[in-house]
């Protein structure tokens, strides 16, 4: 008898584990998780990804020549259009001044290696013509972060 109100309250407490355990997984589930969107944008189970972000700098060449200049700036800007055209760049902008020589960023998406980032940024006119340097780091963020670009296209009221 002794052994079986072992037994039984031995059930009872395995239970109440289970049970409490139950309550914490469903505290930490979303109830609004997408599946499909998830694996669309290439989610973890945290909702987040592996980017690469790229703080521009100041590059070495400190030319005066005011075409190089010009011409390397607009390469500039069409090649962030057709980066984030193919899918792999999701955020670029300017920088406020500051004393660090930082003068802008970029998040890269779908991009699997630094070598595979820094054959991107060569594509870039600037950089190639060392107007522009840049450092890259590794950088994990929301996935969601992609779906911001189908809204940005409406905002704006003058071309940037």
């Amino acid at each position: 008898m002794k052994y079986l109100i072992t037994l039984v309250l031995l059930s009872v407490i395995n239970t109440a584990f289970a049970q409490n355990n139950t309550k914490i997984d469903t505290l930490d589930t979303n109830p609004n998780y997408d599946k499909a969107l998830a694996e669309k944008l290439g989610a973890d189970d945290y909702g987040m990804k592996r980017y690469f972000l790229v703080i521009l700098k100041t590059g070495t060449n400190t030319t005066t020549n005011q075409e190089l200049i010009t011409t390397s700036f607009k390469g500039h800007m069409e090649n962030i259009n057709h980066l984030v055209k193919i899918g792999k760049l999701i955020v670029a902008g300017p920088l406020g001044k500051n004393n660090d020589g930082y003068r802008g960023i970029f998040i890269l998406d779908n991009v699997n290696s630094i070598d595979e980032a820094k054959e991107l940024l060569l594509t870039d006119l600037a950089i190639k013509n060392g107007l522009l340097d840049y450092d890259i780091y590794n950088w994990y963020g929301s996935a969601a972060l992609p779906e911001y670009l189908s809204f940005s296209d409406k905002i704006w009221k003058l071309k940037p």
